[in-house]
């Protein structure tokens, strides 16, 4: 045997091999286009077995057998083209030229007695050149719009397209040349190999090589994927999800997640095709989610008459559906709307799975980190709570006690010496303990009615220096060094009860974690269109840990001494609100044993 000849056995077995595997694949999935692909294959396969047959056998060729395989031949281009034509748009004027084309070669072949002169075998030739040449070049252009596995077969079937152009035009010009044939024949052979062997890759490709088309599309997706539980929430990740499954897929998609109170997908965008709802019902979705079965429809409209007129409104020709599980946990489906039908959609429904299970790690590490947020949060609220009952009940017993113990006093004194004078120095201590407390209340419910927004009121023309000026003279401060410094007034639109609330607060703690020898300055100014207060002291200062914290609820400096100041960390929480309710801003700059500074910005506000 010669290498011609073994090179054109190998090239009939490949594609007799070729016609076996999507034959079956055919019989197992009947759809229009794996049907025409076991067309197109099936006769070659009849001309190359009619072919070994009577060759091998020595047998006379029966004549109606052999125009029958011949114009199955001269109908490959045709056969292509209707393939083209499943996945792409083919011009009307384009299909009624290749049909004329066809009508017109099986004609003349079969009105032609004995052999066919050279003028007609070129122009099927040619006509068979021309067809499989535009047809490469619509396989081309869809390889172009798709990815993955895809792409690289519709790459494959666009080059063994153009090789068998090639291989039937170069096979048409051997009895034109006679002195070349020889050459020719070679050149045909080697062709055809070609041709086959690029048609058993992109139609029947081996499992590793499917994988290693795969693994590049699913690097990307999943590098893509590797920071989308980071995201400020779940839409902004099923958005991220569709985009990139849309993107790997060469085709729009959505995410439908399962809500359980509901039992129902909701849709985030649906594209106008699904509503953002749907629940048990025949939707496709909806019973891939249910059977937990991925699927694939090559004719939506047909699958689901219901939603014909919006899958032809949207352009919706074929659907590729997945349902998003982890282990037995059903979180949602993944469904993908394509213009075309797909050529090889069991690729895509193999990739649209591997998309779903990804979306199912990244959903579930998103539910994760979520549930680890929401532990957190209640070990912080659990903590606050133990922060709160403990400083409350430091706080409010030490004015009760001294109220229940001056009343017992009053009440003996009074059963033992009804006569004896009123007792004014434990009135007024029993006074100052109940302003105490109640003062305690009142922090308690700013605080609640800060986390409410309703803390700040009215507004009306302030002026800051004047209101600094009054708290600083107050009885209180009396005997304490608190100078202030300010040039001009400063006027502003403010809640005048709240603002002085807040700079008395800070005055206060300036006062309270300070010796009493020390010197508390307050400084206000109007600089750049805004009010500037700052309250400076030399106290016990803030450790720099604490610093983030410090207006936090019931957060208090981690060298703060119960015993010496009391206090439930409400003051500065308070103080900060009301300068945000203001729309300003409040800082604080300390070192530990040297002192604070904490600095208010305000905006002037109408004052008018």
């Amino acid at each position: 045997m010669s290498a011609i000849e073994l090179v054109s056995v190998l090239t009939e077995l490949i594609f007799v091999l070729v016609f076996l595997l999507v034959a079956w694949s055919a019989v197992r999935r009947r759809t229009r286009t794996s049907i025409d692909i076991a067309l197109f294959f099936g006769a070659i396969a009849a001309f190359i077995v009619e072919s070994r047959v009577v060759t091998t056998l020595g047998l006379e060729q029966v004549e109606l057998v052999n125009d029958v395989v011949t114009i199955l031949v001269i109908a490959m281009p045709y056969l292509l083209l209707r393939l083209v034509d499943d996945f792409s748009t083919v011009p009307f004027i384009a299909n009624r030229l290749a049909e004329a084309g066809l009508l017109f070669s099986a004609i003349a072949f079969l009105a032609t007695v004995g052999q066919p002169p050279t003028s007609i075998v070129l122009v099927i030739v040619v006509y068979f050149a021309a067809l499989a040449t535009y047809c490469a070049v619509k396989f081309i252009r869809a390889a172009r719009r798709s990815s993955g596995v895809t792409r690289r077969r519709l790459e494959a079937v666009a080059a063994a397209t153009l090789l068998l152009g090639l291989t039937i035009l170069v096979a048409g010009l051997s009895p034109v040349v006679p002195a070349a044939a020889g050459a020719l024949d070679g050149l045909v052979q080697i062709l055809a190999l070609g041709s086959a062997i690029a048609y058993f890759v992109g139609f029947a490709p081996p499992p590793i090589l499917r994988r290693a088309w795969q693994e590049p599309e699913l690097r990307a997706f999943l590098r893509r994927a590797a920071s989308l539980p980071r995201l400020p929430d779940t839409p902004s990740i099923v958005g991220a999800l569709q985009d990139g499954a849309g993107s790997t897929l060469g085709a729009r998609a959505t995410i439908g997640l399962y809500d359980r109170e509901t039992n129902k997908l909701r849709f985030q965008d649906p594209h106008g095709v699904l509503p953002n709802e749907i629940g048990p019902s025949e939707y496709l979705v909806w019973r891939a989610f249910e059977t937990q079965g991925a699927a694939y429809y090559a004719d939506a409209a047909r699958a689901n008459p219901g939603l014909a007129p919006a899958y032809r409104a949207h352009g919706v020709r074929s659907l590729l559906i997945a349902p998003i599980s982890a282990a037995t946990e059903r979180l949602g489906a993944l469904e993908a709307y394509t213009d075309h039908q797909p050529v090889f959609s069991e690729d895509d429904l193999d990739l649209v799975r591997l998309l779903a299970d990804q979306a199912a790690v990244i959903l579930e590490s998103r539910s994760l980190i979520d549930e680890a947020a929401r532990v957190r949060a209640h070990e912080q609220a659990a903590r606050l709570k133990e922060d709160f009952i403990s400083a409350a009940a430091h706080d409010l017993k030490t004015p009760l006690t001294t109220l229940v113990a001056q009343a017992q006093f009053l009440e003996r004194r009074a059963v033992t010496e009804p006569s004896a004078p009123p007792d004014i120095a434990g009135i007024r201590r029993i006074v100052l303990e109940a302003r105490r407390l109640s003062a305690l209340v009142v922090e308690l419910l700013d605080s609640a009615r800060l986390e409410q927004g309703k803390l700040v009121g009215e507004r009306e023309p302030v002026d800051l220096v004047e209101l600094a000026r009054d708290i600083t003279g107050r009885e209180t401060y009396q005997g304490r060094r608190i100078t202030l410094s300010a040039d001009a007034p400063v006027v502003g639109s403010y809640d005048p009860r709240r603002i002085e609330q807040a700079l008395e607060n800070l005055v206060e703690n300036a006062v309270k974690y300070s010796p009493e020898a020390s010197e508390v300055r307050i400084a206000i100014m109007k600089r750049d269109g805004l009010a500037r207060i700052d309250v400076t002291d030399e106290g016990i200062g803030i450790p720099s840990a604490d610093l983030a914290q410090i207006f936090e609820r019931f957060h208090r400096g981690t060298n703060v001494d119960d015993r010496r100041f009391a206090g439930m960390g409400l003051g500065l929480f308070i103080c900060k609100g009301i300068v945000e309710q203001h729309g300003g801003r409040i800082s604080v700059d300390s070192r530990v044993g040297t002192g604070s500074t904490f600095h208010v910005v305000l905006p002037l506000g109408d004052t008018a």
